[in-house]
């Protein structure tokens, strides 16, 4: 090791010391990050008889309506003599669907185009796809319904290689898709109200349907779907998917405000997936010797146990999902004994791992570092080893690591590595556990 490495890492270990760390282990690969299995016929086989016709059903029906979906296109290809679909344009879905202007922006002709826009795009399934321009032009016929999703940066073998490259992201949670569809639409139905808005409405209810044909057995959703295996087949907490659509659900289930249009079966279908998706949540709780902790971005749909996600997104404990359904578990009325318990473990487990007088920025070379900063605001680490509790960090290539330094640049520079959005969800449970007193053990 060269002279100036050593040095830096004693100075580290030294720092890390006078802040309350043990001096880290030498760095080394710990690990490689397992593939995750896709749900398929054979693995339902393995489950306990009783279980295993509703799961059987789950994936005819999704292999139903993935041979629907693309018959369809096709159906619009050999009608206009087009030899492959056609790619729309891709951006942000997210940024060309505003939710937050004034409520009667939403009955003004661009949201109106806007709407015509989404309900073009919305697939036969009734879902949408990520990273979709939806502030250009209505779908035209032969158009995909999904722009050109692959990632940029693909290695052997990796996770993220979809199985056709010719379908992919057909209908997702991925990054807000379909959530922020149907919450764009609800607006524009409230502002224009029942005699104009019958199109946006069956789109509106359509998409529901979807989330509902998507929900899986014992109450998680896929990141995908109809299904497109390996992780994307996952219970997906990675960026707030699941807790995006629990608040959906939860929010039409009250018929209030944007919402009030639904009819009374749609709050009622909404109330009852909403149950089951609670239950999902509190089911994939990890559970460290005996105390429930927090989450995994992915868990495996029929273990339950944490799954992988990307190449570098390793079975763990996170951080910021796991506030995230912290946050949405606090918003629910009348909490059940199990969730107001669930809660304060998972505060606990927050409030253990958190990193203080460290601050994570980026040096002059445009490279992020964790660095000594007495007094600054709490953070933690992405990733936790599940038993230890120590941050991880993974690699492209697999590989997982205990020292940041350890990963490519690449790596370095393309994820938050350590986060303090956890420190909100901390200042909301000190409130909401004044209200939800944990409760003393019984002898």
């Amino acid at each position: 090791m060269a002279p100036q490495r050593q040095t830096s890492l004693i100075i580290r270990a030294l720092l890390l010391t006078a802040c309350g760390f043990a001096p880290p282990a030498p760095a080394a690969v710990i690990g490689t990050n397992p593939p995750a299995l896709s749900l398929t016929a054979d693995r339902i086989a393995t489950l306990p008889t009783a279980q295993q016709r509703a799961w059987t059903e789950y994936l005819a029906r999704s292999d139903e309506q993935l041979r629907a979906d693309q018959a369809f296109l096709q159906k619009e290809l050999t009608a206009h003599k087009l030899q492959a679909a056609i790619l729309p344009p891709s951006g942000r879905s997210t940024s060309s669907l505003p939710l937050d202007k004034p409520a009667d922006w939403y009955g003004g002709s661009n949201a109106l185009r806007i709407a015509d826009i989404i309900v073009s795009f919305q697939t036969p399934a009734g879902g949408w796809s990520k990273n979709l321009d939806m502030s250009l032009h209505p779908r035209a016929p032969g158009e995909a319904f999904a722009p050109d999703n692959r990632s940029r940066i693909l290695g052997a073998a990796d996770f993220d290689t979809p199985h056709d490259t010719n379908w992919n992201y057909v209908g997702t949670f991925d990054n807000d898709a379909t959530m922020t569809q149907m919450r764009f639409l609800a607006k524009v139905i409230t502002a224009i109200g029942p005699d104009r808005s019958d199109a946006y409405r069956k789109a509106f209810l359509h998409g529901l349907g979807y989330i509902v044909a998507a929900q899986y057995p014992n109450g998680g959703w896929p990141q995908v779907w109809p299904l497109e295996g390996g992780y994307h087949d996952m219970i997906t907490y990675n960026d707030d998917a699941v807790v995006n659509l629990l608040g959906l659900l939860r929010d039409v289930a009250r018929g209030t405000n944007d919402f009030a249009f639904t009819p009374f079966s749609a709050r009622m279908m909404a109330a009852n997936n909403l149950r089951n998706g609670v239950d999902c949540l509190l089911a994939t709780q990890i559970v460290v010797g005996g105390h429930h902790t927090v989450w995994c971005q992915q868990h495996d749909p029929l273990t339950l146990q944490p799954a992988s996600g990307r190449n570098y997104e390793m079975p763990s404990q996170v951080s910021s999902e796991s506030a995230e359904i912290m946050r949405f578990l606090m918003t629910l009325t009348r909490p059940s004994p199990q969730i107001i318990a669930d809660v304060h473990t998972a505060a606990a487990w927050f409030e253990k791992t958190k990193i203080t007088d460290m601050a994570w920025q980026r040096d002059d070379a445009g490279q992020r570092r964790l660095v000594h900063q007495p007094g600054s605001s709490p953070i933690w680490a992405r990733y936790y080893e599940i038993g230890t509790d120590r941050p991880i960090f993974g690699d492209r290539d697999k590989t997982i690591h205990d020292q940041l330094e350890e990963i490519s640049p690449e790596r370095r520079r393309g994820y938050a590595w350590y986060r303090d959005s956890p420190k909100r969800m901390l200042e909301e449970y000190a409130v909401w556990s004044k209200t939800h007193p944990q409760a003393k053990p019984t002898n």
